[in-house]
């Protein structure tokens, strides 16, 4: 990707986190999904690694299929693209770095580091280990040529660790650590959505697959929230629908021919036209 491209690309991706309503940032999973999501008006992307995965039919991804999945979903957009980057593939702060190094390289404008280690024994780095992790990351942003948006990740609340209190400790330190975007996936209610904005300065970004699906994006403006993506929900609607099909067809059914998606529509996406 030319800088001068990406440049302009990461500052349009940093000023949106600067607007009072919240901006939306779907994740698709390949070239064809990008373009879908382009071209239906959404302002970001953010690339997922369970949709990665369930894209290769594993339960997991390697740091080289990330930054590759990274590098062709950026060039298949004009849009800013955020990286997931999970726990950036490494355990020592410094090695952990590298990867958002990597990823910028191949055109991301943002990425996430995570507390979560990977180990079902202990799902979660140690909280000073967890802080100079984020605090390396941050040093090895302000030495890119672009304006990259750092997202530090608190994990307890999807590894069995429902714990508020430290989460926000977390989300606070990684704060003053210098991270751009503070984000605690999970399954929360609107008042702990709340409660957690409060405690912090910097954008907070949620992810609406774990919520109550009948929040709107009025409700958690309200409550601070500055950026909502889906992660890999999308890709899982996808594949629910894909099932679906296959079993109606391995029935002997057909219905689902009804439902496709139309040809014309998804040239006209893919030659870069807007949809309604």
């Amino acid at each position: 990707m030319d800088l001068t491209e990406q440049i302009a690309k990461a500052k349009t991706f940093r000023a949106l986190h600067e607007r009072p309503r919240p901006f939306l940032m779907p994740n698709p999973w390949d070239e064809g999904s990008a373009r879908l999501l382009e071209s239906l008006g959404f302002e970001a992307l953010a690339t997922t690694s369970l949709g990665l995965a369930n894209m290769l039919g594993r339960t997991g991804v390697t740091r080289e299929e990330t930054i590759e999945n990274t590098r062709r979903l950026c060039a298949a957009t004009t849009l800013p693209v955020n990286a997931d980057l999970e726990n950036c593939f490494a355990d020592e702060p410094r090695a952990a770095a590298q990867t958002i190094r990597l990823a910028c390289e191949v055109g991301a404008v943002g990425g996430s580091i995570e507390d979560a280690t990977g180990d079902k024994a202990a799902p979660i780095y140690p909280f000073n280990l967890a802080v100079e992790r984020v605090q390396a990351a941050v040093e090895l942003v302000r030495t890119l040529p672009v304006s990259f948006v750092l997202t530090a990740r608190a994990e307890n609340f999807l590894h069995g660790r429902p714990d508020l209190d430290d989460t926000i400790k977390r989300l606070q330190a990684f704060e003053k650590a210098g991270a751009d975007v503070l984000y605690a996936p999970g399954r929360f209610d609107l008042a702990q959505i709340r409660t957690i904005c409060s405690a912090v300065t910097k954008p907070v970004n949620v992810v609406v697959g774990f919520l109550n699906p009948s929040l709107t994006i009025e409700q958690l403006g309200e409550a601070g929230v500055r950026r909502i993506s889906i992660g890999g929900g999308l890709e899982r609607v996808a594949r629910q629908a894909f099932l679906d099909a296959a079993r109606e067809m391995r029935a002997g059914r057909f219905g689902f021919v009804a439902r496709m998606a139309q040809i014309p529509e998804l040239h006209a996406a893919f030659n870069g036209e807007k949809l309604a």
